[in-house]
Formats: structure tokens, sequence, C-alpha cells
């Protein structure tokens, strides 16, 4: 097996393909059949979208993901599709060229997100080892060999800014764009670690600037902080409170809490805010969508709804 990346020493770029060789086999023969959507094309797009909902906290181990996503993970399947179909009936657009693509479920999980991304990567190195088949067999026999099927020419999310990292230093070492649509963590903005990625969304130092700028306009000066564990949450959060110091907003209690998390974890998360009311009823939350749905559930369980303000995207 051989990598196209050319500028590694001779015997580290060996090394570095027994090694992925050994991940590849691993992650074939330990993880279930996941299913894909492939369009055939002239050029073909990878995507990875959340399908389904990431693993429970006391099964992230198995891999195994949870419930389907209709909105956030099957809608988005269906833009996509639409949008290649626009494209390819339009003749102005890319002419005699038909894009086509192949649809990966990340489960808003790393782990499986990685497991995914070395699929797309095996494709791109197995057609690179075809190609120098077909030379060889055209240079000695004449042949013609089928042709096996075509390598992403570039990547569309994940969406979860902790994933999209992990995702990016993989395929950085394969010279593989990257185009997330909502992952927004500040680090990804680095372009001397980052060089193959690009957003079409805000950085998170514009959502906590403007996070600062609702609870100044209604003068909340003490309020809590919550933020989901990951480096989304995480960034977003270490902005939101220096720009907060700015502006004398104190910070009464700050905590951090798993998307995945169960019942229990949220219920204690509600007693440590509980600990600091009535005066930090507003609670800014730079949280992704699932942990503000844990919060509501937790309320609703203990009986506080309306007892907390969230403030937050």
């Amino acid at each position: 097996m051989h990598l196209i990346t050319k500028d590694l020493p001779e015997l580290l770029q060996v090394h570095f393909n027994f090694v992925f060789l050994l991940i590849s086999r691993y992650l074939e023969e330990a993880s279930e059949r996941r299913v894909l959507a492939h369009i055939p094309g002239d050029i073909i797009i990878g995507a990875l979208f959340s399908v389904h909902h990431q693993p429970p906290a006391d099964k992230v181990h198995e891999r195994k993901c949870g419930a389907v996503r209709e909105q956030y993970g099957i809608q988005r399947v269906e833009a996509m599709m639409h949008t290649l179909d626009r494209i390819n009936a339009d003749p102005h657009i890319l002419p005699n060229i038909t894009l086509g693509c192949e649809i990966r479920d990340s489960c808003w999980h790393s782990a499986v997100a990685l497991e995914q991304s070395i699929e797309f990567i095996r494709d791109t190195l197995v057609s690179a080892e075809e190609e120098e088949g077909m030379s060889k067999c055209t240079t000695e026999g004449g042949g013609t060999p089928m042709k096996g099927k075509k390598p992403i020419v570039g990547l569309i999310g994940p969406g979860s800014s902790s994933v999209a990292i992990q995702v990016q230093n993989l395929l950085q070492l394969f010279n593989i764009p990257q185009i997330a649509y909502s992952a927004t963590s500040m680090d990804l903005s680095d372009k001397s670690l980052y060089k193959y990625f690009m957003r079409v969304v805000p950085s998170d130092a514009q959502q906590a600037r403007a996070m600062v700028d609702i609870v100044k306009r209604y003068n909340w000066t003490y309020v809590s902080a919550i933020h989901t564990e990951g480096n989304y949450g995480e960034s977003g959060m270490e902005a939101f409170k220096d720009m907060a110091a700015k502006e004398g907003i104190c910070i009464a209690h700050s905590d951090k809490i798993y998307s995945n998390a169960g019942e229990q974890s949220f219920d204690r998360l509600l007693d440590k805010l509980r600990s600091h009311l009535p005066k930090a009823r507003v609670v800014a939350c730079f949280c992704e969508g699932m942990t503000v749905r844990g919060i509501l559930m937790a309320m609703r369980r203990r009986r506080l709804v309306g007892e907390f303000l969230l403030v937050g995207r």
C-alpha cells in the first residue's frame, strides 16, 4: 500500500502505511456494518451527517448509534441529494461533468466519524493503487482493467466541532479538503493547524459576543454558565467569560456536561444551579442542541419549569 503523500521519509511512510492497514482491518472486523448512500458521478463528494444520535454514555465503547435524527440527519441527506440533482440538471454550472456523492453517518460521535473517514481514505488509497496497476497493465499488456469506486475530492461535515477537528487531523494527512456546515470552534480558524478546513458559519467568537450583548442589554450582571463537554462548548464558553468579565458580568457558577449524559447527571446539574437562585436565574448556555434538550427535560422532571432563563445558541 502506497500513500499519496510524497513528503514523508520513506521509512516513516512504510511505518504509517502499516499502522493505517492495521487500523482499517480492526475497524472492519470490530464494527458493525454501516449503511451508506452512494450516487455515481465524474466527481465524488463525501459527506458526514448525523443520521443517528450519538451512542448513550454507558454504551460509548460499543459505537452503536442511537435513534434516527429525522430533522438534523435525514433532512441534510435529502438537502445534499437535492442540491446535486439541481446542479447536474443545469448545463451551465458544470457542463459535461456529473457530480456524485458518498454519504456516511457520523452519529455525532468522534469514534464513528473517524471510522467512516478511514473508509473514505481507504477508497482513495485503493484508487491510487488501481491507477498505478492500470498504468503498468497498459504499458506491459495493453489491457484495460476494471475501475473501482472513485475517491472523494473533498468532505462536507461533520456537524460537531469536536468531531470535525479529529476528522480534519486525519483528512489533512491526505490533502483532502473539508467544509463544515455547523462546526463553529475558534480553534478551527487556525490555518497553521487546519489548513484544509473551511466552514460556512460564524465562529464561536461572534456567537459569544452576541450572548454577552444580550445579557448586557437586559442588565443581567450575575449569571450562571453551562457548556457542553468538548471543544465547541469549552472554547465558546471561554470566549463568553472573557467578554463578560470586560463588561462587568459576574459568573455565579460554571459547569459542563456531556450531551449524551444520563438523567441523573442533568438532575445533579440543576441542583447546583438551584443553589444560586434567586440571584443567578439567568443561565448562559454554550451548548449543543442535545445538551439543551437534556436540561429542559430535567427541568420538567424536577418541576423547575420557569425557574431559569436560558440564553444561548
